[in-house]
């Protein structure tokens, strides 16, 4: 043995053991490289040169990151996360992650190089306490179903099955004859890393929110709330359920420079009397009418005014700290422009839904003057003025109400119904499966059920046939998911639905799992809500919205199915197999002259209509010129996985002893607003 040697890199496995089927990685004195090709892995998220341990005489290694993917060093009683360019101080017995929870390394010194911690070194490092004796639960806590994924594609890889192409540009390494036995959500474990979105086409799809403690491959082209309210704005109306007025104005400085904010929100009135003592003096709170009891305001949605025109956001986050840094959601975003004068009086449908639906909400009309365009009343009728002729997507909104006659298809699951309707599919979604994922289940029955699945069949064939009822699953998180999510438990209080709602026996024949492996996102708790028809991974038609499963957002048909009673205030963007418009490009924020934006397709585009398909799909783009692949984030796999035997639905107000990721059992209270940091 070279006297220089000073230890060994040990392989252990999940239960930090030594895995025997890898050869140690010998340590000597100087700079040691760890990385993808030490290993012999083909995980890219393992950067050739990965980490560097530059290790002394006395046993002492200085471990420096050097990839783009963080490590993290597990010291006695002390955990750490080390991102590029920082680096912690490793000695004897201490374990190395070099991709978070992934390839497990002990650091063993040879005989006669034992070495001894110098004070406390690592507290002076600020290791994270509060996960300390946690390391090796989180260890074992990986998931399964990643695990598989990640072998699979190595082993694609290494039988050069596989070619690393990006998904916009419709290339695929998979032949047909060569995966035909393999499932498509194990295609590609990391899809999300290739979803890459040209500006123009920004609004033809919608985007994830950006997650605090995933890796960069899981953040690809994903947003955050400082990504959509940039620029020179006039006047923003922001509308939300939840608003921590303190989280948000730390989060977006911006916010404070609007000359004009408007505040649409559903809280109660112990959060309002301190949103009124924060609140800048230009801002207006308002809480909308809710006439019928047990309803709420719950639409989440921002309309941001620039001198070029508008920008309307329709998302799944409440305006608080957690929302926007652990969970799972989406966001839809498209820019419109002034209308021309001789034009004010044109209109569309999607204009027409959104100033029926801002109508609705009754806030306090007030007078600006904006500069270069003149003074103005904001109310709902201002929301005219600009044109929406090249929207991409139907807005399904709910208010509360009994609606009746020509209102009976204008909200809720009724719309919904309306609009499919009117629309075209492709054959192969006859009688196709619906899924429905959201985060909180309200009080169901089978009579609802068939209302709701009725309605979100709606639809037909070119030959004039409807598409025939779907089969809906739930897609819903179990207990498993919530104990070992990124926040452990207290993931569960965004998930509020109760025992007696989730335990009805008829719901058992819906339950489908929560895996989001191709995202990244297995561990990241769904707030987002999504509906969808679906055949493999070809989308009929995809809903992003704030709608829960429930009667209150949707509506529940009475009278004989002549009046729809819904509780809540609900905003969606529904995606739909349309007709290429060139003209969606517009940018509220871009330097130079407007678009024009004018509606019309080119002579060479007027038969092309988007195909929605998910991150897996696998199809040719090449092969059909009659339509333009759509790629949508969908963040759970398709088809789902339904549970198994031993799979237990979450419930929020039941006991789980069972410690969590956190070391904490269930329940316990979990403050919702601002940031754990501050």
């Amino acid at each position: 043995m070279s006297l220089s040697q000073i230890g060994f890199l040990v392989p252990l496995n999940r239960n930090l053991e030594e895995d025997t089927s890898t050869p140690k990685l010998p340590i000597s004195t100087g700079a040691n490289v760890i990385g993808r090709n030490s290993i012999s892995v083909s995980d890219k998220r393992l950067s050739r040169k990965h980490l560097t341990l530059i290790a002394s005489g006395n046993g002492f290694v200085d471990a420096v990151v050097v990839g783009t993917n963080p490590v993290v060093v597990a010291s006695g009683n002390q955990r750490k996360k080390l991102r590029t360019g920082e680096k912690a101080v490793i000695t004897n017995d201490d374990i190395i992650e070099l991709i978070p929870g992934h390839y497990f390394f002990k650091y063993v010194t040879v005989a006669g190089k034992k070495c001894e911690k110098k004070g406390n070194s690592m507290d002076a490092q600020n290791m994270e306490s509060n996960e300390v004796s946690l390391s090796r639960k989180r260890m074992r806590q990986v998931s399964e179903d990643e695990a598989f994924a990640r072998k699979l594609q190595a082993e694609m890889e290494n039988d050069a099955l596989v070619q690393e192409r990006s998904l916009v540009t419709g290339k695929s390494g998979y032949s047909q004859a060569s995966t035909a036995s393999i499932p498509s959500s194990h295609m590609n474990s990391e899809a999300i890393r290739h979803f890459s979105i040209p500006k123009d086409n920004l609004p033809l799809t919608y985007r994830l929110l950006r997650v605090k403690d995933l890796p960069a491959w899981a953040n690809t082209s994903s947003v955050s709330i400082r990504d959509v309210i940039q620029g020179d704005v006039l006047i923003a109306v922001l509308s939300n359920y939840m608003v921590d007025i303190d989280w948000l104005l730390s989060s977006c400085p911006t916010l404070a420079k609007i000359p004009h904010v408007l505040v649409i929100h559903g809280e109660g009135d112990g959060t309002l009397d301190h949103m009124k003592k924060k609140k800048p003096p230009n801002w207006i709170l308002h809480k909308p009418p809710l006439p019928i009891s047990f309803g709420t305001h719950h639409s989440k949605a921002m309309l941001l005014v620039y001198p070029r025109g508008v920008r309307i956001i329709v998302h799944t986050a409440n305006l608080i700290y957690v929302d926007w840094n652990n969970k799972s959601q989406g966001l839809w975003m498209q820019d419109f422009p002034w209308k021309v004068q001789k034009e004010l009086s044109k209109g569309c449908a999607f204009e027409n839904d959104l100033i029926d639906y801002l109508s609705v909400l009754k806030w306090p009309e007030f007078t600006t003057n904006l500069p270069a365009l003149g003074s103005f009343n904001i109310n709902s009728s201002f929301f005219k003025k600009f044109d929406y002729s090249n929207a991409v997507v139907r807005l399904i909104a709910s208010v509360p109400g009994y609606h009746t006659g020509s209102n009976l298809k204008k909200w809720g699951h009724m719309k919904l119904c309306s609009v499919l309707q009117e629309c075209i599919f492709d054959k192969e979604f006859q009688k196709s499966p619906l899924a429905y994922q959201f985060s909180s289940l309200g009080s169901l029955d089978e009579k609802w059920m068939t209302e709701l699945a009725s309605s979100m069949s709606s639809g037909s064939c070119d030959d004039k046939t409807p598409l025939g009822l779907g089969k809906p699953l739930i897609i819903w998180p179990t207990v498993e998911d919530v104990r070992c999510s990124l926040e452990g438990y207290a993931a569960g209080n965004a998930i509020p639905s109760p025992q007696k709602n989730v335990e009805k026996e008829f719901l058992n024949k819906y339950w489908a799992k929560w895996k989001a492996t191709h995202t990244g996102r297995c561990r990241a708790m769904p707030h987002i809500k999504t509906y969808t028809r679906y055949n493999g991974q070809n989308l009929a038609w995809f809903l992003l919205t704030s709608a829960n499963l429930s009667k209150a957002a949707w509506g529940a048909l009475q009278k004989n199915n002549s009046q729809l009673m819904i509780r809540s205030y609900e905003l969606g963007v529904l995606f739909l197999p349309s007709p290429i418009n060139r003209g969606q490009g517009f940018s509220c924020t871009d330097n130079g002259s407007p678009s024009k934006n004018k509606c019309g397709l080119s002579e060479d585009t007027k038969s092309q209509r988007t195909k929605l398909v998910t991150l897996t799909w696998e199809g040719n783009r090449s092969s059909d010129s009659s339509s333009e692949v759509i790629a949508l984030p969908v963040p759970y796999e398709l088809p789902p996985k339904q549970y198994s035997s031993e799979d237990v639905p979450w419930s929020w107000d039941r006991r789980y002893y069972k410690k969590d990721v956190c070391g904490q059992a269930w329940p316990r209270h979990v403050q919702l607003y601002s940031s754990p940091d501050s």
